[in-house]
């Protein structure tokens, strides 16, 4: 045999074998492909994060209702879901309930594989509107004294109960972040000598001469919780700094005025001693962007603060969204909402969904524990509701429709994964993530007042599901994402020839 034929017939037998595993791994990657878990919460309860018969991507379908997850599309990375362990939510778990009752109760909150998983928990500074002896802050003096070296500083309330709680919640979750900040500083640093927003008719603000004291506050507090193995991920310095009640803690601060307090002696502060937590200010509702656009206009703050935090009782979250597209580098974080009240007519899944369909890395509730009076609180909502539900009387636990929607998506989005790329159809809303370890899971939510039938398309893979009306879904596989490639021929000899591939043989 001539070289020439010796050449054509090494590439035709070259090609067939290239062919022949290309159909192969094609035939068996559309036949065989990766095993899907799932987990179903319906609005009957009949199921509440019930683990569901496992399912199977395989060939596409042409189903017209189609959710289209691009893993390669990297959005925002998580931090965490969560909630807010209050005064009251930690007294409750510590104070009232047996020791068997409460060990049950923080592993189903926080152990990641035998309960949902918390990721990402607020931590109020002194007392909120949940406290169960009224006002309180590490600085409290008689009224006229002042303490600006903060000789008195102590964080001794918090020991007897919520620091435990803490370290409890720790130990049962690793990846578990904490975020602080104050509802108001001491009343000896502000105009209207009390930690209520308005008292005797005064709406309180920070003394000018108390700039540089609050921030070595901070300084102050941080440091007491990681000397009790509470490391903080992030502060803000206010919490709601544009609204102030008369019958809980509260401070009016302006956005210039806490700009030029994170900039000229937070920050330094923080930097000073040695400390990095984020920094996340305002703290409040989705309705006012200029606060926002104050702090993040100035290039100064801009460098100092990792973003902006968020509430969601009055506005839009398509806010957070907007005032991320103007500074794509400042990050987005939905620190509080206490979901279906009067206060906040959202609901639950639809403050997960939201939030993270705008940019949102965190996405919090209100208070993680309350007791069927929907307290103790010191004023304020007075029909807020945990995220469970404890018996003072009897430390029996309900576990609220709220816990199974958290958990839908904190039992299953490690902190670090990213939210990737899938659309929305109608009534379906869903979102779509990638964990650190490549995982993917896709939670959606049926709104409509029918069954929805669609298709989950991965790559060149789908599966079908039919979820019912008002229930919640969540999928979760491993795998590599695969695209379909034509390949063409138009002759033997143009097989050395794939598009986009050269094929290169040498003979010896």
């Amino acid at each position: 045999m001539n070289i020439p034929s010796r050449r054509l017939l090494l590439v035709l037998l070259l090609c067939c074998l290239l062919l022949g595993l290309f159909f192969v791994f094609l035939t068996t990657d559309r036949m065989v492909g990766p095993r899907v878990q799932v987990w179903l919460t319906t609005s009957d309860g009949s199921n509440q994060l019930t683990p569901q018969a496992n399912l199977r991507f395989g060939s596409i379908t042409g189903n017209s209702s189609t959710i289209s997850v691009n893993e390669y599309q990297e959005l925002q990375r998580m931090d965490g879901f969560g909630a807010a362990v209050t005064d009251s939510s930690a007294w409750l778990i510590y104070n009232k309930m047996s020791s068997s009752q409460h060990n049950t109760v923080m592993q189903n909150l926080f152990d990641p594989k035998q309960g949902i998983g918390i990721s990402f928990v607020r931590i109020p500074m002194g007392a909120s509107d949940f406290s169960i002896n009224g006002p309180y802050s590490y600085d409290d003096l008689p009224a006229g004294q002042i303490d600006p070296k903060l000789n008195n500083f102590s964080i001794k309330h918090d020991l007897a109960y919520i620091v435990p709680v803490l370290q409890q919640a720790r130990s049962l979750n690793a990846n578990l972040k904490f975020m602080a900040n104050p509802w108001s500083p001491p009343a000896w640093m502000k105009t209207n000598g009390s930690m209520l927003g308005v008292f005797n008719g005064v709406t309180g603000t920070l003394n000018s001469g108390d700039y540089e004291p609050l921030a070595r506050y901070f300084v102050k507090f941080i440091q007491a919780y990681q000397a009790q193995g509470i490391p903080l991920y992030a502060i803000t310095p206010q919490n709601e700094p544009l609204y102030t009640p008369d019958s809980y803690p509260g401070m009016s601060w302006a956005a210039s005025d806490e700009n030029n307090f994170i900039k000229n002696n937070l920050s330094p502060a923080l930097a000073s001693a040695g400390l990095s937590p984020k920094i996340i200010p305002y703290d409040h509702n989705w309705n006012n962007t200029s606060y926002a656009y104050t702090l993040l206009n100035d290039a100064t703050t801009r460098r100092d603060i990792a973003g902006i935090s968020w509430h969601c009782y009055l506005g839009d979250p398509s806010s957070m969204a907007a005032v991320h597209g103007s500074f794509p580098g400042s990050e987005v974080y939905e620190t509080e909402c206490s979901t279906g009240t009067s206060e906040a007519p959202i609901s639950t899944i639809d403050l997960l969904m939201q939030s993270v369909q705008n940019m949102a890395r965190t996405v919090e509730l209100w208070n993680i524990a309350l007791d069927p009076n929907d307290g103790p609180h010191t004023g304020g909502c007075a029909d807020c509701l945990g995220v469970v539900t404890i018996d003072q009387a009897t430390g029996n636990v309900t576990y609220r429709n709220d816990y199974y929607q958290l958990g839908q998506f904190s039992k299953f989005v490690v902190p670090g994964a990213y939210h990737i790329a899938s659309n929305t159809l109608g009534s379906l809303a869903d979102v779509a993530f990638k964990n650190p370890d490549g995982s993917k899971v896709v939670v959606a939510h049926n709104d409509g007042a029918s069954n929805s039938n669609f298709q989950v398309l991965w790559g060149n893979q789908g599966f079908n599901y039919t979820l019912p009306a008002g229930a919640t879904v969540t999928f979760k596989w491993s795998g590599t994402q695969k695209t379909t490639i034509a390949i063409q021929f138009s002759s033997v000899a143009d097989c050395a020839e794939v598009k986009g591939i050269e094929i290169v043989t040498t003979l010896i």
